[in-house]
């Protein structure tokens, strides 16, 4: 129980900062004897939605996101991620992995070698098709957060400063609120079925607020500069996990 409330504030605050929290958070809670995969799933969005709820409240007072970019991209996110839950039982994670990885050295190349990438907001779509491209995209992740989940964060945040032009700092702020909705919207399918496991849930989810809260502060203090390295740092972390996961073996 130790381990798991130690995993699920670093996760807190990683997913606070970057994003890829959930890399930690789940493997630990796979550790459970006797949990079920679903269960895992289930109760790592529990812990998760505590999480991204404190963040996202610390971001918007400080940063103050845009509301019509972000609100229409998480109402879209949530009930997509919804729909990959829905999927979650049947389609195992590991037919992702590739695909995963893939996308992850190249976000990883991409941010090495544009080091101007994310340093300041130049938005590079207005008006509709901004909203319509912001949309397109919390379809899209936040239908992978509800299949699988780990590494959202991290997919929204290059997304949000590759695609549409925020820099680091204000893609962060955006994707707790889209990320938040995607844990909800995961949630409103599995606590009908039954597979959140409530105790263990909720002590995790104290544990993430209080390292979701503190990686905010830490990332708004500091800056999208910060928030790129670390960045970074996180995404060589997730290719790794998965490198070794990929190639190490059947899983």
């Amino acid at each position: 129980m130790i381990l798991i409330v130690l995993a699920a504030f670093a996760a807190g605050w990683i997913d606070a900062v970057v994003g890829g929290g959930g890399m930690l958070q789940l493997p630990a809670l796979l550790l459970v004897p006797g949990i079920t995969p679903l269960q895992a799933l289930a109760t790592n969005k529990l812990a998760s939605v505590f999480g991204t709820a404190t963040s996202s409240v610390s971001y918007y007072r400080s940063v103050r996101p845009s509301l019509r970019t972000v609100l229409p991209m998480a109402g879209i996110a949530l009930a997509a991620a919804f729909s990959g839950a829905s999927l979650a039982a049947f389609l195992p994670p590991a037919v992702f992995k590739p695909i995963i990885l893939i996308a992850l050295v190249g976000v990883a190349l991409v941010t090495i070698f544009k080091p101007s990438l994310g340093a300041v907001t130049k938005l590079k779509y207005h008006g509709a098709k901004h909203v319509v491209i912001a949309g397109a995209a919390g379809a899209v992740i936040g239908f992978y957060d509800g299949l699988i989940g780990p590494g959202t964060g991290t997919f929204l945040i290059i997304t949000l400063v590759g695609v549409l032009g925020y820099d680091f700092l204000m893609a962060s702020a955006q994707a707790k609120i889209v990320n938040f909705a995607t844990n909800l919207g995961a949630l409103l399918l599995f606590i009908p079925l039954g597979v959140v496991l409530w105790p263990l849930g909720l002590v995790m989810g104290a544990a993430n607020i209080v390292g979701s809260y503190l990686g905010s502060r830490m990332a708004i203090k500091r800056g999208a500069g910060f928030v790129r390295v670390l960045f970074l740092i996180i995404v060589a972390g997730l290719i790794t996990k998965l490198g070794f996961e990929l190639f190490s073996g059947p899983n």
